[in-house]
């Protein structure tokens, strides 16, 4: 749930302030890879952000599993089936997640192929693990890659690299065409620069900009915004509707006086409230999460405690957050990616 809002909240700030786009993402084509434990929530946040959403996914598994739990609307093969699809949705302005069961440099190949503008890029493939299963070579399918990756090393890491200048190469060409691509703090950049490919804009500088730099760091932790999360420990679906009703209008009183600069964010997280129930974003315990200020933190949780006190919600709740927490993280590639006191790299 976590991961869903902070990508809902950086597709939907991406499309606000690189495409100028404050009607939304409609009609707009998100472009990514992924399917897996974390990167997986990369389609149902692109549909919720009402983009045309498009992830490959290499291991035919995972995309499958996503698809049937439905976190992916639609499974292809066939890029070009594929291909006719994406040009529909557009037309029709569709919130529409599709997936690619293949390579994503053959997905971002055949875009350029095409002639077709991508206006939102980004990866999620694992590559803090580049040779060990988080990143295939285009060229071989997934069960030649595993076959090789057991028996040749060398040769596996040596397509990795090729793959990764192929990678980055198509991403620059799509780019050029209009394309806004950032790095999601999976050491893309930084793994395609260890395979030599063209990502430096100069000795300590990535061409590219991480999300925190360019779209979660001026949107929401510059100004406090962090994750807020609650638990409601009586496991409860009827806890958690309270709880839910009871952030909505609290972020509702805040909205009336928030400065200009933070009403946008609890105009998001207050859409998002509302509409986490529909989206079942519930998948163990009854628990919410969604991005506050201090004071927001603070007069959720009070009015919480005050629910208990009433006997409006039947057991306690217990509150955290999580590394992407304002001063939460030292990440140099992700939460500190544009820390320029010379901890930066």
């Amino acid at each position: 749930q976590g991961i869903v809002h902070g990508t809902t909240i950086t597709v939907l700030n991406a499309g606000r302030i690189k495409l100028n786009s404050n009607e939304g993402l409609k009609g707009k084509l998100f472009v990514t890879s992924g399917l897996g434990g974390m990167s997986g929530a990369q389609a149902k946040a692109g549909v919720i952000a009402g983009a045309v959403t498009v992830v490959a996914e290499i291991n035919p598994k995972v995309a499958q599993l996503r698809h049937s739990q439905g976190w992916v609307n639609e499974l292809f093969v066939s890029l070009d089936q594929l291909i006719d699809r994406i040009k529909i949705a557009q037309t029709n302005k569709e919130a529409v997640s599709l997936a690619y069961q293949g390579n994503i440099v053959e997905l971002w190949e055949k875009f350029l192929e095409e002639d077709m503008k991508v206006d939102l890029g980004s990866d999620q493939t694992s590559l803090h693990n580049p040779y060990a299963g988080g990143y295939y070579p285009v060229d071989l399918s997934f069960e030649e890659s595993n076959t090789l990756m057991a028996e040749n090393q060398e040769k596996f890491k040596e397509l990795v690299k090729a793959t990764l200048v192929r990678h980055v190469q198509a991403i620059d060409k799509l780019t050029e065409k209009g394309m806004y691509f950032w790095d999601y703090g999976n050491a893309f950049l930084l793994e395609a620069s260890r395979a030599g490919a063209d990502v430096m804009q100069d000795a300590n500088t990535f061409k590219y900009p991480s999300y925190v730099e360019d779209i979660m760091g001026p949107m929401c932790f510059d100004y406090g915004f962090g994750p807020f999360r609650w638990v409601c420990t009586s496991g409860d679906p009827k806890d958690l509707d309270t709880t839910d009703e009871i952030a909505s209008k609290i972020l509702e009183e805040l909205l009336i006086e928030a400065p200009e600069q933070i009403k946008q964010q609890l105009e998001d997280n207050l859409h998002w409230i509302k509409s986490a129930k529909e989206n079942k974003l519930v998948v163990g315990s009854q628990a919410r999460i969604l991005y506050a200020n201090t004071e927001g933190r603070t007069k959720i949780a009070q009015a919480f405690n005050q629910a208990l006190k009433e006997g409006k919600i039947s057991a306690p709740i217990v509150l955290g957050r999580d590394h992407h927490d304002v001063s939460g993280t030292d990440s140099p590639y992700r939460e500190t990616a544009n820390i320029y006191d010379g901890s930066r790299f």
